[in-house]
């Protein structure tokens, strides 16, 4: 069941711990709080106090915005606030993100949001997207759509069975964290497009790292990518924002990208 499809806050805090695995000693260890009121709680015989709520949704690494849900359901004011990224208090954050994605150049590098929709990207990003489908570079653009949508990427991509495994799992992990329904159907609809037949991976030569390798006029390039989160926001917007950074994974690739 879906973390948002019931109100209590003792229905809300019991599916995020299920959702984590933990029992209710452990999450009452890790919290510090007693088995029996954890279970009063989540039973609706109890009612935290905004602290244990805070503290309950802190060791359950609930997302920010899930985080003002419980507290809502709890009979308390939100905490986090979520600004538009244009918005003048996140300025200073807004800057910083445009000053890695500019300085990355001649590297490629992009700013999406919890829902991989762009945000920001640099120049370098705009020569990879040569022959993708007009309909899919329309706003707001996904980049995983883009990555691996038959009219996108994806027949350019050299690697696309290992690619395609890899992003599908990053986005399996992030419903799990977030429980967010959007994401979940994104994940469905990219599991729907046509898989390549070449296998994912060798399994005697396990790489590193995942690479994304791309054909191109310039030959093939070949990337690896970080991701890079703001570390301690308390911005629900700045939470959800990631920077995607792609370095080149060998000598050609960084001499085709200088040039």
């Amino acid at each position: 069941m879906h973390p948002t499809t019931t109100h209590t806050i003792g229905e809300l805090l019991r599916e995020w711990r299920q959702r984590r695995r933990l029992s209710q000693l452990d999450l009452a260890c890790d919290a510090d709080v007693s088995t029996r009121h954890l279970s009063c709680v989540e039973c609706g015989r109890a009612m935290p106090s905004r602290e244990m709520v805070l503290r309950l949704a802190h060791r359950l690494d609930v997302p920010l915005r899930e985080r003002n849900r419980l507290l809502t359901a709890a009979g308390f004011a939100p905490m986090y606030a979520e600004r538009a990224l244009d918005d003048p208090a996140l300025a200073q954050a807004r800057a910083a993100v445009e000053q890695v994605v500019r300085g990355h150049e001649p590297y490629p590098a992009l700013a999406v949001d919890r829902h991989w929709t762009l945000v920001s990207y640099n120049r370098a990003v705009l020569p990879l997207l040569a022959g993708v489908a007009p309909e899919l570079l329309v706003p707001p653009l996904n980049v995983l759509r883009l990555s691996l949508h038959p009219g996108g990427l994806a027949p350019r991509i050299l690697n696309l069975g290992q690619w395609r495994a890899h992003l599908l799992g990053r986005l399996r992990q992030q419903v799990a964290v977030s429980a967010d329904p959007v994401l979940a159907e994104l994940a469905d609809e990219l599991r729907s497009y046509p898989a390549p037949s070449e296998p994912v991976a060798d399994v005697a030569e396990p790489a590193v790292v995942v690479p994304f390798k791309l054909a191109t006029p310039s030959g093939t390039l070949s990337f690896i990518t970080t991701t890079t989160v703001f570390g301690t926001p308390v911005d629900i917007t700045l939470s959800e924002l990631a920077l995607e950074t792609f370095f080149p994974a060998d000598a050609l690739t960084a001499a085709a990208l200088r040039a």
